[in-house]
């Protein structure tokens, strides 16, 4: 049987589609996730402590963040999509084997690292293949699944985290991680990647660095679109790391903190699937979410309830959708050639501002209940609602 030429790009984009939702369910089906917060505080970590280790994580990002995004731009993306989840591996098992200071420091440093490989190289394979099959316009769909995969990976880990902790301890959730991993990397190995790579033509990883950077000062609409994504992806970031603190101080028992983790990640799954949909919203709407967001993620921390943890649930998937809607902005505006690292760039910012805010929460968290200091970190969210909300007027003025 023949194809047809609509057949073959059909079957092809299923197949980028379905490698691609594997890989970011089984990137983020990592059982330590919910409660890695807890096993650092069990071997007896201060709350300044578990913030540098969280700092030390993003500083390791932001390190290797636009170097990582100029190398996939100059060599094999699907070859740094597999390198790093097993570095990532290599940490967990660190975690778990010798859990100290200097354990879960070298553990985030081998994380942060995977993650730098990953970062760009993933979101420029993926729209490279769409627009390869005349897909591109597809692109904000399948990145909002696509974090729909990861979000519902993160349910089930969680899910599975209560269980597994009571039966076999920290050692079992480190254990069901570390596979997770190196299936990830597995699955990344059968990315397609067909583009003629820099380095077929001589054309060093340090050309398209300083390339990709000047077309970032140069054109303002790329360079708005690089701002806003740490501007909204920044804050909720770094506050979901304390999400499992914030849960416990209601009072529920330790065994039951990743089902209430589970709840408020189930509603940013919600979140990543109405990208396509929301992708018809403007500026003005942009914000309008944006200020939702934030007045329910204040409310419902300071509600300390039930009720209030379903709050940051919609919060976070408010947040989520602009992210993705803000991602999709960005991927329009750049240029192929220069696509992973204008993305390592934009997470670059967001790294820098999640350390940031890790430093905010410890020197408020020194003295204020979580839930005060939740609330006070909503109030970047309405301040950018507001900047694009007046970036909206002065374009509509005479």
């Amino acid at each position: 049987m023949t194809l047809s030429p609509a057949r073959v790009p059909a079957t092809a984009v299923r197949r980028l589609t379905r490698t691609l939702y594997g890989y970011a369910f089984l990137d983020d089906f990592v059982l330590l996730y919910p409660v890695y917060a807890l096993l650092f505080a069990d071997t007896g970590m201060s709350l300044w402590q578990i913030s540098s280790l969280f700092a030390l994580w993003s500083v390791t990002s932001v390190v290797l963040e636009v170097p990582s995004g100029a190398w996939a731009d100059a060599m094999s993306r699907r070859r740094l999509l597999w390198i790093g989840p097993l570095l990532t591996a290599a940490g967990f098992a660190l975690w778990v084997v010798v859990p100290s200071y200097g354990a879960f420091a070298a553990g985030f440093v081998l994380w942060g690292a995977g993650g730098a490989l990953g970062s760009g190289a993933l979101e420029a394979l993926v729209y490279d293949e769409l627009d390869r099959l005349g897909a591109a316009d597809r692109y904000a769909r399948v990145t909002g699944r696509a974090r729909a995969a990861r979000l519902l990976g993160t349910v089930a880990a969680t899910g599975l985290a209560g269980p597994v902790l009571a039966r076999g301890g920290f050692e079992a959730v480190g254990a069901a991680s570390f596979l997770a991993c190196v299936l990830t990397a597995l699955i990344a190995t059968r990315f397609p990647e067909h583009r003629v790579r820099p380095e077929s033509t001589g054309d060093p990883w340090a050309t398209t660095l300083r390339t990709g950077l000047a077309e970032a000062r140069g054109n303002s609409a790329v360079r708005g679109a690089l701002l806003l994504i740490p501007a909204v992806a920044a804050v909720w970031g770094a506050l979901d790391e304390y999400t499992p603190l914030l849960i416990r101080d209601l009072g529920v028992a330790e065994a039951t903190v990743p089902y209430l983790v589970m709840l408020i990640w189930a509603g940013v799954t919600l979140g990543s699937l109405l990208t396509g949909p929301a992708e018809r919203l403007g500026t003005t709407g942009l914000a309008v979410l944006l200020a939702g967001a934030a007045l329910a993620l204040a409310v419902g921390a300071m509600a300390r309830s039930l009720a209030g943890a379903v709050l940051v649930s919609l919060a976070f998937a408010g947040f989520q959708l602009a992210e993705v809607l803000a991602d999709v902005r960005l991927q329009h505006r750049i240029d192929e050639s220069r696509r992973a690292t204008l993305t390592s760039v934009a997470s670059l910012g967001t790294e820098l501002a999640t350390v940031a805010t890790f430093g905010v929460y410890a020197l408020l968290g020194t003295d204020l209940a979580h839930s005060t200091v939740f609330a006070v970190l909503a109030v970047p969210y309405l301040v950018t609602a507001l900047a694009l909300a007046r970036a909206r007027a002065a374009t509509v003025r005479p």
